[in-house]
């Protein structure tokens, strides 16, 4: 394909990408007020627990109205994902090599169903973050709370947990690539599973100890789990090389 080929097929790509964003905003603006009666219910777990008096705050006229788009456009985003997915790797599927599809592939349906995982994780983690967020606010006052600030707040947790679960993917990738062995990922686990805990620590900023190690023990079996992967992979490789070095030896 010419350059001027591979600009129309990007075109299209961009647009059909595009149209599954619009429509999925259009069925979020549906969903956006169970959506958001979904995301504040820890404000109302505030109230009981704690006996204060807290609320969403909308402190700008537009306010209410942004925030509902903001939600529309993110639940849009996640019900496309398949759609606009396909069309990034459907454009890049035509210079890919078999083996690189393979990983593509892999990656894909390995990195997404991870990802949801954690931010389902971090969803069941967000009433004990908030609730303890909140406490340290005295009693007597009421915890006034910015609509836009605290959506943000959930998204940024929702999608940090999410990314971490993710990282083992690329700890195997980068194995596949060559980058790193097998050997050198379980050299380092004790540090891997301290920087796990204290992630998890700082992501679960609660007394319920329960949430922490709930979140924790996922995330160590997938580091190990990529482990397993590269020692089999480095194994294959390294098995492949000795073949190799007995056919030249003949």
């Amino acid at each position: 394909m010419s350059l001027g080929q591979h600009l129309l097929e990007l075109r299209k790509r961009l647009f059909w990408a595009a149209a599954g964003i619009a429509v999925g905003a259009v069925i979020g603006w549906i969903l956006s007020d169970f959506v958001w009666d979904s995301l504040r219910e820890p404000i109302y777990a505030i109230v009981k627990a704690q006996n204060r008096n807290a609320q969403l705050n909308y402190p700008d006229i537009t306010s209410a109205f942004d925030l509902k788009l903001k939600i529309s456009f993110y639940v849009g985003l996640i019900v496309s994902s398949p759609v606009w997915l396909y069309q990034i790797f459907a454009f890049l599927m035509p210079g890919l090599t078999r083996k690189e599809k393979q990983y593509t592939f892999g990656f894909l349906f390995t990195a997404i169903p991870l990802f949801l995982a954690g931010c389902a994780a971090g969803w069941y983690v967000l009433p004990n973050v908030v609730g303890l967020m909140t406490s340290f606010a005295p009693k007597e006052d009421a915890a006034l709370i910015v609509a836009q600030n605290y959506l943000d707040f959930v998204l940024k947790l929702m999608i940090a947990i999410g990314v971490a679960f993710v990282l083992p993917v690329f700890i195997v990738l980068l194995n596949l690539a060559g980058v790193i062995s097998a050997a050198s990922i379980i050299k380092s686990w004790r540090v891997a599973i301290l920087v796990i805990v204290l992630f998890t620590a700082i992501a679960t900023p609660a007394a319920d100890l329960v949430s922490m190690f709930l979140l924790a023990i996922p995330m160590v079996v997938l580091y190990f789990a990529a482990y397993g992967i590269a020692y089999l992979h480095d194994r294959r490789v390294a098995r492949r090389a000795r073949a190799l070095d007995q056919e030249l030896a003949l």
